[in-house]
C-alpha cells in the first residue's frame, strides 16, 4: 500500500512538472509575441520621427479657443499643448509653450485648469534646465505669471522651482533671468521663502547682476526687488552687508536709468532701516551725497526719482545731528525749498513739506538755518492751503520755527503776515488742533515789542477776542499779554484777570 502511494506521488510530481514547462514555453512564447509586436512599434515610431511626421509641420494643430469657451475646451486645449511638449521636438516645444503664455497671460481661467492638467508645472519647472535657451525663457515667463496669482505659489514651491531659477539667473540668457527674477520677486513676498533662496545661492547671484554692470534696467531692477524682499532676515541682510551691497547700490543710484535708481534708492534704504550700523556705513560710502545730487535740478533725475531720494534722505538723516550737518553743508535746504515753492507734482510738494516738518523738529541750528533761507513766507502761503493735512503741517513747522527768536522777527517784519494768521482764526473748526497752533504762533510773536503793536492793531483782533470770551486758554493768555504795560490803556476795562 505505501508502494503505491509512493507510485502515485511520483506521478503527481511528474505531472506537475510537466504543466510547468508547458506553461513556460506558453509564457515565452506569448512574450516573443508581445516583443515582437513591440518592436514593430518602435521602428514605425522611429521611421514617424525620421520622416518628420512629429516636427510642427506636420502637426495637426488645435486651434485656441476664443473668448468664453467652455472649460472642457479650454482643457482639451491645454492637454494638446502639454502632450507637445512632452513628445514634440524643439520648435513644436518652443511654439506650445508661446501659446501657453499667450493663453495664460489672456485667460486667468485657464491658471485653474494647468494646477488640474497632471503634471505641466513639474514639467514647465524641468525645462527652466534646459540647454535650449528659447525654451527655457518661455518656460520662465510662463512660471513667472503664474506666480503672480497667491493660490499657486505653493504649487510652484512645492514643485522645487526655487534651484532651477537660480540656475537660471546664473547661466540663463537675459530674458531668461528676467523672467527668473520676476518669478522670485512674487515668490519671495513670503518670507518663508527667502532661506530657501539663501540655500541655493540666490543672494550671492542678485549680488553678481546688480554688480555686473552688463546688464539691463528690467533685470536689475527685479533682482533689486527680490533683494528687498530677503532683508528682512537679518542674517541675510548681514551677509549682503558683508558683500559690499552697500557700494553696490550707492553706485546703482547714480544710474541714468529711472527704474534702477529708484530700486536701488529704495534698497539702500530698507537695508539701513533701524540699523545705525548700517546707516554709518551709507554715510561713510558718499550715500547721502548721491541723495542730495538726485535732488539737483541739473541732474536728469525724474520727478518720481527725486520723491524716492527725499524720501530715503528723511528715513536716514533725520535721527542723526551729524548727517543734518551734512544735508546743511550739501545745500540740501535750497532744493527743498525749490520743490516747496515750485513742486510743479503735488505728490513731490507735500513730500517736500514733510522734509520741512521733520527739518523743524531738530537743531537749533537747522531752524535759523532754514529762516534765513526763506522757509517762512512758504509755510504761510500755504496755511490756506485746501488740503487740511497741508495746513496742519506748514502750521506745525512754522509753530517749531517761532521758537528761534531770528525766525519770530521774520515773519513779524511782513505786516501781512500778522493780519492772515488772525484771520485764519476764525477760518478753523472750534477745538482743532491747527487753531490751537495759530493760538501756540501768535503767543510766540507777543513775546516782542513789535509783535505784540502788530497783533493789536490788526483788523482781526476781535478773533483772538471772541476766542478769550469763549474761555480759550491760549487766546486769554494773548489778551493778557496785550492788555499788559502801554497796551493795558487800549483794551482797559474789557478783561479782568
Amino acid at each position: 500500500m505505501g508502494e503505491e502511494k509512493s507510485k502515485e506521488r511520483q506521478q503527481s510530481t511528474e505531472s506537475f512538472a510537466g504543466t510547468e514547462s508547458s506553461l513556460r514555453q506558453a509564457i515565452e512564447s506569448d512574450l516573443d509575441v508581445i516583443a515582437a509586436k513591440f518592436d514593430r512599434h518602435v521602428k514605425n515610431l522611429s521611421g514617424f520621427y525620421t520622416a518628420g511626421f512629429l516636427t510642427h509641420g506636420c502637426a495637426i494643430v488645435v486651434s485656441r479657443p476664443g473668448v468664453g469657451a467652455c472649460k472642457e475646451d479650454m482643457r482639451f486645449y491645454i492637454r494638446d499643448l502639454l502632450t507637445r511638449m512632452k513628445i514634440g521636438d524643439s520648435e513644436m516645444k518652443r511654439q506650445a509653450l508661446v501659446n501657453l503664455y499667450d493663453t495664460v497671460a489672456n485667460d486667468e481661467r485657464c491658471l485653474k485648469l494647468i494646477a488640474e492638467v497632471g503634471d505641466i508645472v513639474f514639467l514647465l519647472v524641468s525645462f527652466l534646465d534646459s540647454p535650449e535657451m528659447e525654451i527655457q525663457e518661455e518656460a520662465a515667463k510662463i512660471l513667472s505669471l503664474i506666480s503672480g496669482f497667491d493660490s499657486y505659489r505653493v504649487v510652484l514651491i512645492r514643485s522645487g522651482i526655487i534651484g532651477p531659477l537660480i540656475r537660471v539667473l546664473e547661466s540663463g540668457s537675459e530674458m531668461g533671468k528676467e523672467a527668473a527674477a520676476r518669478c522670485l520677486q512674487k515668490l519671495t513676498l513670503n518670507a518663508d521663502n527667502a532661506w530657501s533662496v539663501s540655500a541655493h545661492g540666490g543672494v550671492t547671484s542678485l549680488l553678481k547682476i546688480c554688480s555686473c554692470g552688463n546688464f539691463g534696467g528690467e533685470l536689475i531692477a527685479s533682482s533689486c526687488g527680490v533683494l528687498r524682499n530677503l532683508v528682512g532676515v537679518e542674517e541675510i541682510k548681514r551677509f549682503m552687508v558683508e558683500e559690499g551691497a552697500i557700494t553696490t547700490f550707492i553706485k546703482l543710484s547714480r544710474s541714468k536709468d529711472e527704474i534702477v535708481q529708484i530700486n536701488s534708492i529704495d534698497l539702500l534704504q530698507d537695508i539701513a532701516s533701524g540699523d545705525e550700523s548700517v546707516r554709518q556705513i551709507v554715510v561713510r560710502e558718499g550715500g547721502i551725497h548721491v541723495l542730495v545730487h538726485i535732488l539737483d535740478l541739473r541732474s536728469p533725475s525724474s520727478s518720481k526719482t527725486r520723491e524716492v531720494a527725499l524720501k530715503a534722505i528723511e528715513s536716514l538723516c533725520f535721527s542723526s545731528p551729524k548727517c543734518i550737518t551734512m544735508l546743511l553743508n550739501y545745500g540740501f535746504l535750497d532744493q527743498v525749498l525749490f520743490f516747496l515753492r515750485n513742486g510743479g507734482e503735488v505728490s513731490i510738494q507735500e513730500i517736500a513739506l514733510k522734509v520741512t516738518l521733520r527739518l523743524s523738529g531738530t537743531s537749533e541750528e537747522a531752524k535759523k538755518t532754514m529762516g534765513e533761507a526763506g522757509f517762512m513766507p512758504e509755510l504761510v502761503r500755504l496755511l490756506d492751503a485746501k488740503s487740511f493735512e497741508v495746513r496742519e503741517m506748514a502750521t506745525e513747522a512754522i509753530s517749531a520755527l517761532v521758537s528761534v527768536q531770528k525766525n519770530r522777527k521774520i515773519l513779524i517784519q511782513d505786516d501781512r503776515n500778522i493780519s492772515f494768521l488772525l484771520r485764519l482764526l476764525d477760518q478753523e473748526d472750534g477745538n482743532s488742533g491747527n487753531k490751537k497752533l495759530l493760538l501756540s504762533i501768535l503767543m510766540s510773536l507777543t513775546s516782542c515789542n513789535s509783535g505784540r503793536r502788530k497783533i493789536a492793531a490788526s483788523g482781526y483782533l476781535r478773533n483772538i477776542e471772541k476766542l478769550a470770551e469763549a474761555e480759550v486758554s491760549d487766546a486769554k493768555r494773548i489778551v493778557k499779554k496785550l492788555s499788559t504795560n502801554r497796551f493795558r490803556s487800549m483794551l482797559s476795562g474789557i478783561w479782568h484777570f
